[in-house]
């Protein structure tokens, strides 16, 4: 006899619910904990292993590379498998991932030992987010998917503070071996607390699309090369990764229109507001991560600030960030998703729009100003996203869901940094921006975040529409898309 898994009812923020919601923020942390904390070690580890900075830079591209190219299809295999024994299984793998990196005697042992760590990172990504639904209960989601956003925030801002102070005192294996005790932790409460992979007797049951997976995985990560190589110059190599991933994207698209049990069926794309959403989040995303490009080049080469100064203006996003994730999520709970949204939007445009007029002349209290309103609207914006996305989606699909909210996210990032550098070289007139006059900084400043104000506008824009509005806001459409979800058997 066959049998398939369902899931348990939600439940409301009781005590084990909480320490299951702490169970996914401790994965959330972890995960984006490792995206940050090994940039700092960079040169560390270059003398430590006596390899130049191209090869030292694999310990982090290899790591966003396996979290880019997997996520969906662990997402997916989740769904199918169980979400709680393989978030679990993912934890352990960071875990004892993390542990080789801490004792790697080579550095290809280490980048080795990145990748699996990624492939576990990318299970914590997608199921954390897929785990609120059953977690808590409905009316509390937007909290939930604010408590996540900020975890994210704490382990991105403060993986390379605590990366200098572990360097210093213990040495670079520490950062790597710091994730040992906090990944048995979170295992130990993920299985503990965790709603239990329920089973029922079916006839049938779906497979795991292997052949969609590897076309998949094989597009994402020509896609993520093709931004990420060349060291900010698009070259032949960029190209043909670039053709490489069209080519492959077309092979995706065949494979899943005939495939019995697909990764992701074609149909999730019929859905104007889940496509939005996802759109939506690519946009924003790269929009964040102008800040990153471009903000230390602004304060260091336009303001002049020394570099202690440009680390601490620098961490105001991201505390911010912090601070404001769970408010957000109270705001969706009481107003709403779709009027959050558009808030969390509105209030990014004017952060950004800000940011592209202020002169240099008022000094960093003027950046810092600009992102104070940015990072307080994108947390809006994710907080209601996330919560819009996952709100009907069917229980067997909420793990490729989320993994494709975060695919786009994650791909959002990486364009982002790839395009908005290059409309901040092209702005600023110079080949080397590190040498360029103060004049020519502030030009590619404000034109990078004019850029991005009108990827804002669009994302607001593809809200409108796309009919997300009505979407959020009418039940009896929400009723048809989850009609529509049980018509293609998801």
């Amino acid at each position: 006899m066959v049998i398939e898994r369902t899931e348990a009812p939600p439940t409301d923020v009781t005590t084990p619910a909480r320490w299951a919601l702490a169970s996914l923020s401790l994965s959330m942390l972890l995960s984006s904990l490792g995206t940050s904390i090994a940039n700092v070690a960079l040169p560390t580890l270059a003398e430590a292993f006596s390899a130049s900075f191209q090869e030292v830079q694999w310990i982090v591209l290899t790591y966003l590379l396996a979290i880019t190219t997997l996520i969906v299809g662990v997402g997916r295999l989740g769904d199918i498998v169980g979400r709680r024994r393989l978030l679990v299984a993912g934890i352990l793998l960071f875990t004892i991932a993390s542990l080789v990196c801490g004792v790697a005697p080579t550095l290809w042992l280490l980048i080795a030992g990145r990748a699996v760590q990624g492939l576990g990172a990318a299970a914590m990504m997608a199921l954390t987010i897929a785990f609120v639904s059953e977690t808590v209960a409905k009316e509390r989601t937007g909290r939930a998917m604010g408590l996540l956003g900020t975890m994210s925030a704490i382990g991105t801002a403060s993986g390379p503070s605590l990366a200098g102070i572990l360097i210093s005192v213990f040495g670079w294996r520490a950062i790597f071996l710091v994730g040992v005790p906090l990944g048995l932790l979170a295992a130990g409460l993920a299985w503990r607390f965790l709603p239990g992979d329920r089973l029922q007797a079916r006839a049938d049951r779906s497979r795991f699309d292997h052949l969609g997976m590897l076309l998949l995985a094989l597009t994402l990560a020509a896609y993520a090369l093709a931004m990420t190589t060349g060291r900010g110059q698009f070259g032949l190599l960029n190209a043909g990764l670039l053709l490489a991933a069209a080519i492959a994207t077309g092979l995706f698209v065949l494979v899943e229109a005939k495939a019995t049990s697909p990764l992701i069926r074609p149909s999730l794309f019929r859905d104007p507001t889940l496509s939005a959403n996802l759109v939506m989040n690519l946009l924003v995303a790269a929009v964040i991560m102008t800040t990153f490009v471009v903000g230390p080049f602004y304060l260091s080469g336009s303001l002049g600030l020394d570099v202690a100064t440009v680390g601490a203006v620098m961490s105001v996003g991201p505390i911010i960030s912090a601070l404001t994730g769970v408010l957000a999520g109270r705001v969706v709970d009481r107003v709403g998703a779709r009027s959050t949204v558009i808030a969390g939007l509105v209030a990014m445009v004017a952060g950004a729009a800000a940011l592209s007029v202020l002169p240099a002349s008022l000094g960093p209290a003027a950046y810092m100003a600009g992102i104070a309103i940015l990072t307080p609207g994108y947390q809006l914006f994710q907080a209601a996203n996330n919560t819009a996305v996952m709100a009907d989606v069917a229980a067997d699909r909420r793990g490729v869901v989320s993994g494709l909210l975060s695919l786009s996210r994650n791909l959002g990032l990486i364009t982002g940094a790839s395009v908005m550098g290059a409309v901040f070289a092209l702005a600023s007139r110079t080949v080397d921006v590190t040498t360029a006059p103060a004049a020519a900084v502030e030009r590619g400043t404000h034109a990078t975040f004019a850029a991005a104000t009108g990827l804002i506008v669009i994302a607001i824009v593809v809200a409108i529409g796309s009919g997300v509005l009505a979407g959020l806001s009418h039940p009896s459409l929400r009723g048809a898309r989850r009609r529509s979800n049980r018509r293609d058997g998801n």
